[in-house]
């Protein structure tokens, strides 16, 4: 039996500016905490568990990139104009 997805959940920019306040508070909400977050922004607490989710991947991949980053040309070795 095919499973059903449920259909993508688009944010306004007013409910993303709410959770990303709240990421910035908490990467890591309990339960009770998303039921809260839910209630603001207007969706499920499972999307909310969701949207933590993909943020913390998002978040981790960020931290990897700009470590690379750093690593690929410490700063003692960058020339200054």
């Amino acid at each position: 039996l095919p499973v059903k997805k449920k259909p993508r959940t688009f944010y306004s920019a007013e409910q993303l500016e709410e959770l990303e306040k709240m990421f910035q508070e908490d990467h890591y909400p309990d339960n009770e905490k998303r039921r809260e977050i839910a209630a603001v922004v207007g969706v499920t607490p499972q999307r909310i568990l969701v949207w933590f989710q993909n943020r913390r991947a998002k978040w981790r991949k960020l931290q990897k990139l700009s470590t690379k980053g750093n690593r690929k040309y410490p700063a003692s070795a960058r020339s200054v104009p």
